[in-house]
Order: structure tokens, then C-alpha cells, then sequence
């Protein structure tokens, strides 16, 4: 592993955190306000392999069909795509719902690339980050760029309501605009 690889493995840990809070929080909307410049987000809610612990990884999508595909940009060797792996049902958080689902591997698909494409497009910053611009690149130079990506497709099972999903701390809100009103209201006197 180069470096450079390292250094944006951990930066993506990082940022996916933060883009999980933020969307329990509710910005979910606000964090996909701009597909092709920072990226569309959805977050995928998965189980350990060894440990059967829950986790939840944000990635880029693209929704084709009423079907939705992400890559695995770190390949095989991405923790996530190896729990989807062993255990495919997952859910799934949109910026428009919640879901179960079932995950699958369709690195071998015959329109791989075309689908390819339209993720990493969706992903924003993130593809030239790695030296892959898939709004300009050729098909072969695309394919030989992502020859470790994983193709992930998405089946939507049932919507999924209730607590522990998208938007479980937006109580917070209220609760911080009634003490900044009172802090507010102290100050004006």
C-alpha cells in the first residue's frame, strides 16, 4: 500500500464519521446538495463478519432504474464490501428514505463500466482524487483505473421506519434554539 493510499484511507475514516453524525443530525439533504462537486451520499448500514457488530459507512451512489450501485474504491480489502460480503442484507439511508436491503457484487456485470461511470461521477471530489475523471476518461483507461473497484448493486426489500435510523439526534435541534433563545434573551437584558 503506497503512501498516498494510506493517507486517504485514513482521511476518508474521518470524514465518513463526520458524514454520519451530520446525517443523524438531519443534514442529509444538505450533504447531497451537490452531486458532481462534493458528492451523493447514502449510508450503508452493515453487520461484522467476525464480530456481527453494526456499522455504518457513507458512500457515493447513483440510482439507475430504480436499482442503487456504489463501488468499493478501496477494493477487496475495504471492511465494508467484505461484511456485505458475508452478510448481504443491509440498509440503506437516502437522503429520501430508509431501507432494507440486499447487497450484491456485480464486478463482472457486462455494463460494468457504464455503471462504473455514473457512480464515480456521483461521487464528486472523490474520483479525481484518485486520478479518475469519468466524465472525460475513455472506456479503456476507465477500466484499467478501477480493474480493483468492486461493483456493489443495491436491491431496495421494504422501508424501514422507526428509531436508530437517519435523523436519530434532530431532537437536539429544539433543544439547542430554546438555549440559545434564553441565552439570547439573558444578553438583551
Amino acid at each position: 500500500m503506497q503512501l498516498n493510499e494510506k493517507i486517504l484511507r485514513q482521511f476518508f475514516k474521518y470524514l465518513n464519521w463526520g458524514l454520519v453524525f451530520k446525517w443523524k443530525l438531519g443534514f442529509a439533504r444538505w450533504l447531497n446538495f451537490w452531486p458532481t462537486g462534493i458528492g451523493r451520499f447514502m449510508v450503508i448500514t452493515h453487520f461484522g463478519r467476525t464480530s456481527g457488530k453494526k456499522y455504518q459507512t457513507p458512500v457515493n451512489y447513483t440510482i439507475i432504474d430504480d436499482d442503487i450501485y456504489c463501488v468499493s474504491g478501496f477494493g477487496v480489502q475495504s471492511d465494508w464490501y467484505k461484511n456485505i460480503l458475508s452478510n448481504p442484507n443491509i440498509e440503506v439511508w437516502l437522503k429520501d428514505g430508509w431501507w432494507a436491503g440486499e447487497a450484491k457484487d456485480i464486478s463482472n456485470h457486462p455494463h460494468r463500466l457504464e455503471i462504473m461511470r455514473d457512480v464515480l461521477i456521483a461521487s464528486g471530489f472523490a474520483a479525481p482524487l484518485f486520478g479518475i475523471h469519468p466524465t472525460s476518461m475513455d472506456e479503456e483507461s476507465l477500466d484499467q483505473l478501477t480493474q480493483s473497484y468492486r461493483l456493489i448493486k443495491i436491491n431496495r426489500t421494504r422501508e424501514r421506519t422507526g428509531a436508530k435510523g437517519p435523523d436519530e439526534y434532530t431532537w437536539v435541534w429544539p433543544i439547542i434554539s430554546v438555549v440559545l433563545f434564553l441565552m439570547l434573551s439573558k444578553k438583551k437584558k
